[in-house]
């Protein structure tokens, strides 16, 4: 295979662009409902909208085979309390997930009541969820009857377990495993949704970017009746009509980090997550909430070495951690020894750290693989790092470098790395779209699913929730009438998209990515006050008037990426502007505001809302629990749900 730099060095020249060039070129679709973003939701929703025999579209700005974060592979299949070895119940232990502060019961709910549903659709359709071959008889938690792997994470709780007394005030039975998370072998999901989207004649527009929601006679407030999008290998721009459109493209991507000299992009997920489709729904009028969470990026920065780092983590089940001396450190092993835990508590690392400078621990750490359990060994090495995405990678390249888990150890970088800088952080920590129990959107005719959605959970939320909307938004294509295209927004958004391409010089997508990222960093990071947001916002305007009329792409796929940045830029500013709504600290939103500094105050126990209307933001308030009670409001909009068998 030949690399880039020998192709140049060959060659002289860059390759001539191989696909035709049809800047300008539109292309019409009708379809009844559109599911913009081919991820792990996006590939439900439009499984789940089809399976209602409508016509579906699905636009993925990849290739859906692997397209999103969860593309790859994942190895937990999390809160599935319906499976048969459960020890709760789901809608316990959904009350539970949701008792968390600025969480999001309605998506939580649905997760716990149709995501075992779900996972056995998923092996239906082809994916691996269950030890069929044997391979790990003696594992602690594979039940030799369904042959499912029952992980440890989530260990125990104290609560929400199936008893006569279950739901009574103050009521805590004792200590028990829950196994509502189950290992799976993820790496063959994707492949098996996008062979299922096709069997079930979706029409799959790989490689094509959504850039923007349309709105009945072109109003922003008004019904969503299609979307635009961009094909970043062609340049075509395609505009699509549709009864009922699905939002499922995640979250804002990199937006606090730009790393020129590595590569350009430095974040953990997808690197197609770029805000565009909370960016969409801006634009056309929905209500976002929780934007002002953000937290630090620990892992991915490009500076650090990833999360997988030698044991301590979801992944790394059961590894124990050792100093360079072999002596066992008093940190969690994510496993059934210290169930549930993925972190040592704040004093345990104190004390870590307090040993390691009194010599006591003798720095690296190692993951003791050969200290494990045979079973437990493989199970780890090839189970759980072999199926969740990016460490895939990782243990082929140490197989291929003669690494061999009965016999050596992996180095830990916990405590020779270096801590995270603050000003680096992720959008990903709980902002998106407003939804209600149909995860219908504040706009006719629009949903949202996966993390797509505000307070978003994993992998199986993202399938659960995608299936949800995909049904959802079917009944109401089915009832409703097509809606008028405005000839005049689909015209305004062209000129948008391919302002780029009519410029040949001026600034490249990389260099406006890095300023935007600049601008959070000092801005909007660790520090927090009015007259820095102000700035920010100012610094952000000047980019707006300043560079981005000098933006030029030369090809489809650079078009692509400044029509990315325009939407960091425009998520930069909807950041700041719920930032500054919040005038309190808070620890569950990891927000703290130096004019501001009293930490949840109980009149600011509620979700911030925003919106655009004309051109003017819109701000908004909901109480905590707004979805009110779980289980009455689920089967209260779900009495047509039956699900699949599930297994006694």
């Amino acid at each position: 295979m030949t690399t880039w730099h020998e192709f140049l060095q060959e060659e002289g020249r860059p390759p001539a662009w191989p696909y035709p060039i049809r800047f300008g070129e539109e292309r019409v679709i009708d379809t009844d409902v559109l599911v913009i973003g081919g991820g792990i939701a996006g590939c439900w929703a439009a499984i789940g909208a089809a399976r209602q025999g409508l016509r579906v579209a699905l636009v993925e700005k990849g290739d859906t085979v692997r397209s999103g974060s969860g593309g790859p592979g994942c190895d937990h299949w999390c809160n599935a309390p319906a499976n048969p070895l459960s020890r709760v119940t789901p809608d316990g232990w959904a009350r539970h997930m949701a008792d968390r502060p600025y969480s999001n019961g309605i998506g939580i709910q649905i997760q716990c009541r149709e995501d075992f549903d779900t996972l056995l659709e998923m092996e239906q359709m082809g994916g691996k969820i269950r030890d069929t071959e044997n391979e790990y008889v003696g594992a602690e938690g594979r039940d030799d009857k369904t042959k499912f792997m029952i992980s440890p994470r989530y260990g125990t709780i104290h609560s929400y377990l199936p008893d006569p007394r279950m739901g009574e005030p103050g009521f805590n039975p004792p200590e028990t495993r829950n196994n509502v998370v189950i290992r799976v072998w993820g790496s063959t999901f994707k492949p098996a949704l996008k062979k299922e989207c096709r069997r079930l004649g979706v029409q799959i527009f790989d490689r094509v970017m959504g850039t923007s929601l349309l709105t009945e006679d072109g109003l922003q407030g008004g019904r969503v009746v299609g979307a635009t999008g961009l094909d970043n290998r062609t340049g075509e721009f395609l505009v699509f009509q549709s009864r009922a459109t699905i939002l499922s493209t995640a979250g804002a991507g990199s937006l606090w980090l730009m790393s020129m000299e590595l590569c350009g992009y430095s974040n953990m997920h997808s690197r197609a997550i770029s805000g565009d489709g909370t960016v969409m729904a801006w634009r056309a009028g929905a209500a976002l909430t929780k934007m002002e969470s953000t937290g630090m990026i620990m892992i991915a920065t490009g500076y650090k070495h990833k999360w997988y780092s030698g044991a301590g983590d979801a992944s790394y089940e059961n590894v124990p951690l050792v100093d360079a001396r072999g002596r066992r450190l008093p940190y969690p092993i994510q496993g059934w020894e210290d169930a549930g835990a993925m972190l040592p508590t704040p004093g345990v690392e104190a004390e870590i750290r307090a040993k390691i400078l009194k010599g006591e621990y003798e720095l690296p750490f190692y993951g003791d693989f050969p200290a494990m359990a045979e079973v437990e060994r493989r199970a780890t090495w090839n189970l759980m790092l072999g199926e969740e995405s990016t460490t895939r990678i990782m243990i082929d390249t140490f197989s291929a470098a003669g690494f061999d888990i009965n016999r050596d150890l992996l180095q830990s970088y916990k405590f020779i790395e270096g801590q995270s800088l603050p000003q680096w952080r992720d959008a990903g920590y709980g902002g998106g779209v407003l939804v209600d129990w149909n995860l219908k959107t504040t706009l006719d005719g629009l949903y949202a699913a996966g993390t797509q959605m505000f307070a978003p959970e994993d992998h199986s939320y993202a399938a659960a929730t995608g299936r949800y909307a995909g049904r959802k938004a079917a009944a109401y294509a089915r009832e409703a009438d097509p809606g008028k295209i405005s000839r005049g927004q689909v015209e305004a958004e062209k000129a948008r998209v391919y302002a780029p391409v009519k410029r040949s010089g001026g600034l490249e997508w990389k260099e406006l990515h890095a300023g935007i990222a600049r601008v959070m960093q000092y801005y909007v990071s660790e520090f927090k006050t009015e007259s820095l947001f102000k700035m920010g916002l100012d610094a952000l305007a000047k980019l707006e008037t300043e560079a981005v009329p000098r933006l030029f792409a030369l090809d489809p796929h650079k078009l692509m990426r400044t029509l990315e940045d325009l939407s960091m830029l425009e998520y930069a500013k909807i950041i700041i502007e719920a930032s500054r709504a919040r005038k309190a600290s808070s620890v569950p939103l990891n927000f703290q505001r130096i004019d501001y500094p009293e930490q949840d105050p109980e009149e600011w126990n509620k979700f911030l809302t925003i919106r655009q209307r004309d051109g003017r933001v819109e701000l908004g308030e909901l109480p905590p629990d707004f979805w009110g009670d779980m289980k009455e409001q689920y089967e209260a909009h779900n009495r047509d749900y039956t699900g699949v068998h599930r297994e006694k």
